[in-house]
């Protein structure tokens, strides 16, 4: 007897494909906004010991801000009275991929913000971005975590300086297509030039305004195909929550 999802999971495990993990490990000294009080993380601390007479196993506790390490921000997180992560289920954990690769321009001009034209000429190359799309960005900025000044590209005179996306390039991919959410390494969506001009993060609350969802601080999108590739995203089944820690992984086919 053959059931069809078994036979596609045995195909996605097979030499054709590559799953990737595009998240960072956490411990108590990986980096966090600098706004979020000191204190606010506390991972694995042993509430229930080994050598208890109740039960002779070892239970931990976890305490962490939401937007903490590789995380999912929903749309409430910078926009009152939008929906929280509640109103976002298991359909929207798995999305088309694609990586639109903005590293040569980054190597050039460390404050670049992605444009439309870059993801029209992607485009050009790879054909449309699919409805529903997750769109991620890839700068290699990842490659300077857990370092939270290289991540902040933070200089003597108190300024971040890093990429990220412009609000043409978000506008260009939520209202000239229909994709379902964006990512990126850095730990903003703005770069750094863009926010300051703004004197606020208006590419974050743009992707917010509009009900879509983000993942921040993403890694390995280097091993990741610019298109065909699918990624999830899992994370926490708590009501209320303005963001939360999330596991992503691609399937990707391998390069020929």
């Amino acid at each position: 007897m053959s059931y069809r999802l078994w036979e596609v999971l045995k195909e996605l495990r097979s030499t054709e494909y590559e799953w990737v993990d595009l998240t960072h490990p956490l411990d108590n000294s990986s980096p966090y906004w600098a706004g979020i009080p000191e204190g606010s993380v506390e991972l694995g601390k042993t509430c229930f010991d080994w050598g208890n007479e109740m039960l002779d196993c070892l239970i931990q506790t976890f305490k962490f801000p939401g937007q903490f390490g590789t995380h999912i921000d929903f749309p409430g997180h910078f926009i009152k009275n939008a929906p929280l992560s509640e109103k976002f289920g298991v359909n929207d954990m798995i999305c088309p991929l694609c990586v639109i690769d903005v590293t040569e321009k980054v190597k050039k001009d460390v404050h670049y913000a992605a444009t439309a034209e870059d993801i029209k000429a992607y485009e050009a190359k790879y054909g449309a971005i699919p409805d529903g799309a997750f769109v991620a960005l890839r700068t290699d900025w990842s490659k300077k975590w857990p370092d939270m000044n290289a991540l902040s590209g933070a200089l003597p005179d108190g300024s971040e300086n890093f990429p990220g996306w412009s609000l043409d390039a978000l506008k260009y991919i939520y209202e000239t297509k229909n994709a379902a959410a964006n990512g990126h390494e850095a730990l903003d969506t703005d770069a750094s030039a863009e926010a300051a001009k703004a004197g606020d993060l208006a590419c974050e609350r743009y992707v917010l305004s509009k009900g879509k969802l983000q993942i921040e601080v993403l890694q390995n999108l280097d091993r990741v195909a610019p298109a065909g590739a699918l990624l999830f995203a899992a994370w926490p089944n708590i009501k209320g929550a303005t963001g939360l820690p999330v596991r992503a992984f691609a399937i990707t086919p391998k390069a020929k």
